[in-house]
């Protein structure tokens, strides 16, 4: 996993709080602001080749969350998820890439860390990025 903050490429952070919750910005699987995947999702490659890519895109949403809890504090609770898939025509298995982002959260946190979650086929997303994750979390004292 990464660990530097994530660097925004527009006029906007890569997460912000208010009171006890952290909503982060969309993530892409970018690295130091580079763009690791492109392209669109296919319906005929496995499943397993776009694991990297959403991991690193969820990795850069937690590293973003993360960097607003403080010392007395720590992230218990992913409440929202939210995965675009930027889909071909007739992809069908949104819920299952989605998946490796719950996994990947559920690692760090244990299972009862993920909320809901959304799984969203779309046209596009920024630089032509395969995937684009936001998360709600929720921070408790220690």
């Amino acid at each position: 996993m990464i660990d530097e903050q994530p660097i925004p490429q527009g006029l906007y952070l890569p997460a912000s709080r208010y009171a006890d919750l952290i909503y982060t910005s969309g993530m892409t699987p970018r690295i130091k602001g580079e763009l690791q995947h492109v392209g669109q999702i296919k319906i005929d490659t496995p499943m397993e080749l776009y694991r990297p890519a959403v991991e690193l895109a969820i990795s850069n949403a937690l590293v973003a969350a993360e960097g607003l809890v403080r010392d007395n504090e720590y992230t218990f609770k992913v409440l929202q998820l939210n995965v675009f898939i930027n889909a071909e025509k007739g992809f069908a298995s949104h819920a299952a890439l989605a998946d490796f982002a719950s996994e990947k959260i559920a690692d760090k946190y244990g299972p009862q860390s993920i909320g809901s979650r959304a799984a969203i086929g779309v046209a596009s997303l920024p630089g032509d990025a395969p995937v684009e994750i936001t998360l709600t979390a929720a921070v408790s004292k220690k």
